[in-house]
């Protein structure tokens, strides 16, 4: 079992504490997130095997699949061990084509909230994030009415904690008005740190940062770059991206997911991983090296 998982971080304003390195089930789903996997008893193995190593917090949707990775992690895991924490997603839909829209509106939500019950075999949801924004990256804009609507779920015991995912400092300030947060969920790493500010003020209040896309959107200038780290570490550039999202900050937590148990134990010892100074002053110039070229999937 692998002991180290980058410490440990108490869910603000909960009885909730969990190991900082999670894992994320988006992949657990077919190609493009949609259908089942090729490999179910695969995709059953690795939850299982990530439980195994240590692992508390997970991150899903429903709208994975859509219903997919919910159906997934009920097979492989319930009844929840104890101190399981999962955390899903709401403001999204698939379309029969495929498509991500979004579907934010309280009569949605609603649904959205009973589909992740009903699916996970819960009666209750340990934590929902209001997923809003474009598909890759926030928009301005309000966020009042949807979240509003996921408190009175909450109000009425279907949600114990909120979270938002996609969104603005704006509109992080507009949710806390509502209903207190544990966590924010936003596209960050070496190459994209336009959250810098909004990390470190959420880190001062003691509420999470969960980035998602740890490799999402580097340049070629970028990726060589960060191999060149990872070569002269004898580990690998996932490795040292997840090592450096830890050592970032400590209220940062990591979902990095997989459907493959080897890229799984790789993932988990990144936990472990202390980057030497030199090593974190060459990977904060990351993100002045090259303008992104990658478009990372919808989340």
């Amino acid at each position: 079992m692998t002991t180290n998982l980058g410490g440990r971080f108490a869910l603000p304003g909960t009885s909730l504490t969990v190991n900082r390195m999670g894992y994320g089930a988006m992949q657990l789903a077919g190609p493009g997130v949609w259908g089942p996997p090729r490999d179910r008893p695969g995709a059953l193995a690795v939850l299982r095997e990530a439980m195994a190593m240590g692992i508390d917090h997970i991150d899903t949707s429903d709208f994975y699949g859509p219903h997919v990775t919910n159906e997934i992690i009920r097979e492989a895991l319930h009844p929840y061990p104890a101190g399981l924490v999962i955390v899903t997603k709401v403001g999204a839909r698939r379309g029969e084509d495929r498509s991500w829209s979004s579907a934010l509106s309280p009569a949605e939500l609603t649904s959205a909230v009973h589909d992740n019950l009903r699916n996970l075999g819960v009666d209750a949801l340990d934590v929902v994030n209001l997923r809003v924004g474009g598909m890759l990256t926030p928009s301005e804009g309000p966020i009042e009415e949807p979240f509003a609507a996921l408190a009175d779920l909450q109000r009425k015991g279907l949600i114990k904690h909120l979270g938002v995912s996609n969104v603005t400092s704006k509109q992080v300030a507009a949710a806390r008005a509502i209903a207190p947060l544990v966590c924010v969920q936003n596209h960050y790493n070496l190459a994209h740190r336009e959250d810098d500010a909004l990390l470190d003020e959420l880190a001062a209040a003691g509420t999470a940062y969960v980035p998602f896309f740890p490799l999402g959107g580097f340049s070629p200038l970028q990726s060589d770059a960060l191999a060149a780290a990872a070569k002269a570490l004898d580990r690998t550039p996932m490795q040292v991206a997840l090592a450096w999202l830890l050592q970032r900050s400590p209220n940062v937590l990591l979902i990095p997911g997989t459907s493959s148990m080897g890229h799984l134990k790789e993932n988990m010892a990144a936990a472990a991983l202390e980057l030497p100074m030199a090593t974190i002053a060459t990977l904060d110039a990351i993100a002045g090296t090259g303008g992104s070229t990658g478009v990372p999937m919808p989340h």
